[in-house]
């Protein structure tokens, strides 16, 4: 059993016991997190396509940790113009865990 969720803007491919790596969801660790915009479920062998999302459907998740991602470095240079900046991100991650997938009515 699995299902395609979408947090941050982008889409999971998500099974129970999986962890994955998410855009910072505003939650502790140890918490438990609903994501309901799941927009398809395929339970054993029964394919629900959602339009746009499936009615009713729920993924549940642990919060494991709240890490930040690797540092991006952003250089801009123009040459021969004494213009160089220099710029560094860090993106806020949520570390999930799948606890349950509710396929809904």
């Amino acid at each position: 059993m699995f299902a395609i969720v979408r947090t941050g803007g982008k889409q999971y491919r998500v099974a129970v016991g999986a962890q994955l790596t998410v855009e910072r969801i505003a939650a502790d660790v140890g918490a438990e997190v609903a994501l309901d915009e799941v927009l398809a479920i395929d339970a054993e062998g029964q394919n629900r396509i959602g339009k746009p999302t499936v009615a009713g459907a729920q993924v549940r998740a642990k919060v494991m940790a709240q890490p930040r991602g690797a540092k991006v470095i952003v250089f801009k240079k123009k040459r021969r113009k004494n213009y160089r900046r220099k710029r560094g991100h860090r993106q806020e991650l949520t570390v999930l865990k799948i606890t349950e997938i509710r396929c809904g009515a």
